[in-house]
């Protein structure tokens, strides 16, 4: 039975969609049968799978609306392991044509149900948001996952997102539960971002991967050519992390046990500039 991952944070520009695509990737490099599921309308998760979204005839949104069944439009991709559930732009109209639907918040887990038994981890890039779609997806996910850049307003938001989530497992579903947080955008150059990175820690302790996403212009050179950063430059600093991210949830999760050995160091990679490449 696979585990459902969101990937939220209402806050944009958090590194969420990077995340969304990378950490599938990675998983599914690690022979982790992966689906990444879309649930932006941006539909940036698609393109970065080398999809374009304008090219995209049935996706999510026909799931919610009009009952198709996932199964039916998944599509491959180049990287081994990895599908995609794909966004179209419709799916802005989504919450509003669920909004009079009795059973608004649960209609994803419907979608997902059957899905779950093909593949080992779901994950779910969700809008920059708390609207319904996110809300589905938290309420059809076993766990959420929040990106925080090391930034100044790093925290800013945060506390209503985990409020949401509160309310999701009080109201819709119980068993959900915070798969961590993860420090995105980090530069060790800046004493601000060491600052964040100490700040986060001290206030959620436990509940911070210890996986650090640095700055990296690899991460958006693979974006632009659609492609996850490991298929795009696999000795990158940003592939190197998205890989140690994938382990270190995989070993959360009891598949695997994470030696020194199995960690690839956070400086490969990093041999011409340190924050560039």
């Amino acid at each position: 039975m696979g585990k459902i991952i969101s990937i939220a944070n209402q806050k944009g520009g958090v590194g969420k969609t990077t995340t969304a695509i990378n950490l599938a990737a990675s998983l599914a490099i690690l022979e982790q049968k992966t689906l990444l599921i879309d649930a932006d309308p941006q539909a940036n998760s698609t393109s970065g799978c080398g999809f374009d979204p304008r090219n995209i005839k049935v996706s999510l949104y026909e799931c919610l609306i009009d009952s198709v069944k996932a199964k039916d439009i998944i599509l491959e991709t180049d990287t081994p392991n990895l599908y995609l559930l794909p966004a179209h732009l419709d799916l802005v109209g989504a919450e509003i044509e669920l909004i009079n639907h009795p059973n608004r918040e649960k209609i994803l887990s419907q979608v997902l149900e059957e899905l779950r038994k093909e593949f080992d981890f779901i994950i779910i890039d969700c809008s920059p948001s708390l609207g319904l779609i996110t809300v589905n997806a938290l309420t059809a996910s076993d766990s959420v996952l929040v990106p925080v850049q090391c930034e100044y307003f790093a925290l800013e938001g945060l506390g209503k997102l985990l409020n949401t989530i509160k309310i999701v497992q009080s109201r819709l579903n119980k068993d959900l539960e915070i798969e961590g947080i993860l420090l995105t955008m980090y530069d060790q150059r800046l004493n601000l971002s060491n600052q964040v990175v100490s700040e986060v820690k001290r206030r959620f302790e436990n509940s911070v991967f210890n996986t650090i996403i640095h700055r990296n212009t690899r991460l958006g050179e693979a974006q632009s050519l659609r492609q996850p950063i490991i298929m795009y430059d696999a000795e990158s600093k940003g592939a190197v992390n998205y890989l140690n991210l994938a382990r270190e949830i995989l070993q959360k999760n009891g598949l695997t046990a994470l030696s020194a050995e199995e960690t690839l160091p956070e400086e490969q990679g990093n041999n011409v500039n340190e924050n560039l490449n």
